[in-house]
């Protein structure tokens, strides 16, 4: 679901992240692309992100490198 700036797509992800949390569940952002987008799921308190703004796909091998080499910080 794509977030509009503090509308109401964003209130449903901001419920999705309670439900998981109340659950005891981890939470995955899919699609981040920019760092607006990172920005907002960091506020909503989101654990862990995914999208291009990390990496682009790659093969097995190469994503294996980019975890032991590490994600530059953002």
């Amino acid at each position: 679901m794509r977030m509009d700036k503090h509308g109401k797509k964003t209130e449903i992800v901001k419920a999705i992240i309670a439900l998981a949390k109340s659950l005891g569940m981890l939470t995955i952002a899919e699609g981040v692309e920019t760092q607006e987008q990172l920005d907002q799921i960091r506020e909503l308190e989101c654990e862990f992100c995914q999208g291009y703004l990390f990496s682009r796909p790659v093969e097995a091998k190469a994503a294996r490198d980019i975890l032991i080499k590490g994600f530059p910080q953002f």
